[in-house]
C-alpha cells in the first residue's frame, strides 16, 4: 500500500481512505490490513511503545474503497459505537449497477443471514434486517451510478441487495458482473458527532477508479 491517505486526525480519531484490496482488519491471510497499516504509523509519528491502541468502528469489504473511521482512545470508541447503534454515524456510498432501474429511488429491505463468517442468505428466518435507500444520479451504457444511504451494515449488504433483483455492481464478479475490475462501490461520505467535542463532523471523499470517472467529473 502506499502513503496512508488521511482525512482527519486528534487525539481521539483518525480518519483515512482505504483502498480496494486492503482489508479493514486481519484475516487469515497474509494481506495487509487497515488496522494494521494504522497502528503501525501512530507507533512511528507518536514513538509508542509497546502496542497502540486502535478501535475498529466499522468496516468495508476487501475490495471496496472508501472512508473509514477509527477510534484512537476507547472513549472515542465507545461513543462512537453508540451512536453507530442508534443511528445517528450516517454513511453514503457511490456505486454503479448493471442495468436500468424503472423505480429511481426507494428503499430496499430484506433479511440477510451470514453462516460461518463467509455464507451469505438472502430472506431466511434467521436473517437479519437489512436496509438501505438510493437514488439513481446518472444512467450511461446501461449502467447506473447510485448514491446509496446505508441503514443497516449488514455483511455484503450493498453487493447482495441489488444482484438479487438483477443489477450487479460493476466489477463484483462474486455476485454475477460480467466486468472484471475493482467493485463500483465507494464510501464517499461519513457524519458524525465528535466523541468528545460533540461537533457535528462530516468527511466527503470522490472515488479514484475509471468507471467512476464516466459519471463524476
Amino acid at each position: 500500500m502506499n502513503k496512508l491517505n488521511i482525512l482527519y486526525e486528534d487525539n481521539h480519531l483518525i480518519v483515512v481512505i482505504k483502498p480496494s484490496g486492503v482489508l479493514s482488519q486481519a484475516d487469515r491471510t497474509d494481506c495487509e490490513d487497515m488496522l494494521t497499516i494504522i497502528k503501525n504509523y501512530l507507533k512511528q509519528k507518536y514513538h509508542k511503545p509497546g502496542n497502540v491502541y486502535l478501535g475498529l468502528l466499522h468496516r468495508l469489504d476487501k475490495d471496496v474503497s472508501g472512508i473509514m473511521v477509527f477510534a484512537k482512545t476507547s472513549k472515542a470508541a465507545s461513543r462512537v459505537s453508540e451512536q453507530i447503534r442508534n443511528g445517528i454515524f450516517q454513511k453514503n456510498y457511490y456505486a454503479i449497477i448493471e442495468g436500468i432501474m424503472p423505480q429511481k429511488e426507494g428503499i430496499l429491505t430484506d433479511t440477510i443471514e451470514k453462516i460461518d463468517n463467509k455464507k451469505v442468505f438472502l430472506n431466511t428466518s434467521n436473517g437479519k434486517i437489512s436496509k438501505l435507500e438510493y437514488k439513481v444520479l446518472q444512467e450511461k451504457n446501461n449502467l447506473s451510478l447510485l448514491d446509496i444511504h446505508l441503514l443497516t451494515g449488514r455483511y455484503h449488504q450493498i453487493r447482495l441487495q441489488f444482484s438479487s433483483r438483477g443489477y450487479p455492481l460493476y466489477g463484483d464478479e462474486e455476485y454475477g458482473s460480467k466486468f472484471k475490475s475493482h467493485i463500483a462501490l465507494y464510501a464517499y461520505k461519513i457524519q458524525f458527532m465528535h466523541p468528545v467535542s460533540k461537533e457535528k463532523l462530516v468527511f466527503e471523499s470522490k472515488p479514484n477508479m475509471p468507471i467512476f470517472n464516466q459519471f463524476l467529473k
